[in-house]
């Protein structure tokens, strides 16, 4: 467990060398046709764009300069490469862009097809290769019935080929639906009978039959966008075919227990009586609606919030707020799915927070990872019952603990501020009292103190030289 919390930083330098040593298209015509240099040239010119933003993730880094020198010589523009994003790199990165002031933004690698709050977004995935042969013969051995009613669908980098695949088993599976990708922002709840669009993507199922009637044949390796669509859909049998190693099997993860795992930290927030709110993204669309809904949500069932924008998360980072009893992570519905088990406190979802404050809210087969559809117009919007005297005198106990817990909810919404205020002296002067400030005030260890005037003045030193774990100064071994 000390790993968790500190490290050498060799896992960092070995990621930057693997990153390099991934990249196998270094001939200029592969580059043309993997990263769709003449698209992204026509996006450019087409809206007369002067400054452009290039991201990619940590793997295609290696390409990256590559791409943007071929990308000014055919667009006449500037390209600046972000490379390190704020947060997962699935999610346009809009603040670092528009630090280098840059009027678009070009998106490569796989993406959660978030729509982004300002820039035009040209997604790049990369037509990662697909035999799609293999794949339907993987397909009809996990269906051998022609009459089976299966969705398709796949990761961004494959969604090239589903067309190719479609010509190959629509002759045999006459209720096989494919999907196609839908990343124009448009309102990712259901519309009209039939018609799903969520999580990028759409497609028309039989209305007498539903989505929870059919099965979901997903084509791309086991990653977070398999994992959202099987906690999403969990009343649908999944299978999926791995592109590299050409085998297609039935998904054998146990939602259940994944759900089970989930709903266990929906008890660990109920118990909680400071939340802490975690800035995970700054380009989906409706990020700074949740983050108020989620701070009066916190209000209306009693308990404390504290906003934190830390970037990308980790052990480390969350270990320094000790006095916060959860964290509810404000994400795309991607990166919202995070596995705390490493973590010193859980990290839970804007739904599972929900589903801990709200008595209204009622859990359900479907399971929300997209915190937009929890907002006032959204599809699983549920608003606060009005509270009711006495309510808190009705015992709630911890499954958790066995002790008791408040039960009752604040008549004030959201009250424009803290109400937490206390008498200090006889002058009536008042203070407002802060959970965090009283848990610090009770460490033994409370960091680096400034000690204003108590430190000697000396004159500045040439200090130590090197890095943290071998500095000049210090014997090797």
């Amino acid at each position: 467990m000390a790993t968790l919390f500190s490290n050498d930083g060799a896992e960092v330098v070995q990621r930057a060398l693997a990153a390099k040593e991934a990249s196998g298209r270094a001939p200029a015509e592969a580059l043309d046709e993997f990263y769709e240099l003449e698209r992204a040239a026509a996006f450019v010119t087409a809206s007369g764009f002067h400054r452009v933003a290039l991201q990619f993730p940590d793997e295609l880094l290696a390409d990256s300069a590559a791409v943007a020198a071929k990308m000014e010589a055919a667009t006449g523009s500037k390209m600046y490469i972000l490379g390190d994003t704020s947060y997962g790199s699935c999610c346009v990165d809009e603040v670092a862009a528009e630090h280098v002031g840059a009027e678009a933004v070009v998106h490569y690698g796989p993406a959660c097809l978030s729509p982004c709050r300002k820039l035009p977004v040209l997604h790049v995935f990369g037509r990662q290769p697909l035999d799609t042969e293999r794949c339907a013969g993987a397909f009809r051995e996990l269906y051998p019935d022609p009459q089976s009613h299966v969705v398709v669908l796949s990761d961004v980098v494959y969604a090239h080929a589903l067309g190719e695949l479609e010509q190959l088993l629509g002759p045999d599976y006459p209720h096989v639906v494919f999907s196609r990708l839908a990343s124009d922002g448009a309102p990712d709840c259901p519309q009209g009978p039939g018609l799903v669009r969520q999580f990028g993507r759409r497609f028309a199922v039989a209305a007498q039959r539903g989505l929870q009637d059919h099965a979901v044949f997903y084509v791309g390796a086991e990653g977070p966008a398999l994992t959202n669509f099987m906690l999403s859909w969990n009343r649908c049998p999944f299978s999926s075919f791995d592109p590299a190693t050409g085998c297609g099997r039935h998904e054998s993860l146990d939602a259940n227990r994944a759900l089970r795992r989930r709903l266990y930290l929906v008890e660990r927030a109920r118990d909680a009586r400071v939340v802490g709110i975690l800035v995970g993204t700054l380009g989906v669309a409706g990020y700074l609606s949740v983050l108020e809904h989620v701070r009066g949500t916190l209000r209306r069932a009693g308990k404390r919030s504290y906003t934190l924008a830390m970037g990308k998360l980790s052990p480390a980072k969350l270990a320094n707020f000790l006095e916060v009893d959860v964290f509810v992570l404000v994400a795309c519905p991607q990166n919202s799915l995070l596995d705390s088990r490493d973590f010193y406190r859980p990290v839970v979802t804007p739904y599972e927070l929900e589903l801990a404050c709200n008595p209204a809210r009622e859990w359900s087969s479907l399971y929300i990872t997209d915190f937009r559809d929890l907002l006032p117009g959204g599809c699983a919007h549920v608003g606060f019952p009005d509270a009711v005297p006495g309510a808190g005198d009705v015992p709630d106990v911890s499954l958790i603990t066995g002790e008791l817990r408040a039960a009752g909810l604040s008549s004030s919404p959201a009250p424009a501020s803290s109400s937490a205020l206390a008498c200090r002296n006889p002058e009536l002067a008042l203070a407002q009292i802060s959970p965090a400030a009283s848990f610090l005030e009770s460490r033994s260890w409370r960091g680096l103190e400034q000690q204003l005037g108590q430190t000697p003045v000396t004159k500045a030193v040439p200090g130590r030289r090197g890095i943290a774990i071998a500095y000049e100064d210090e014997a090797s071994g």
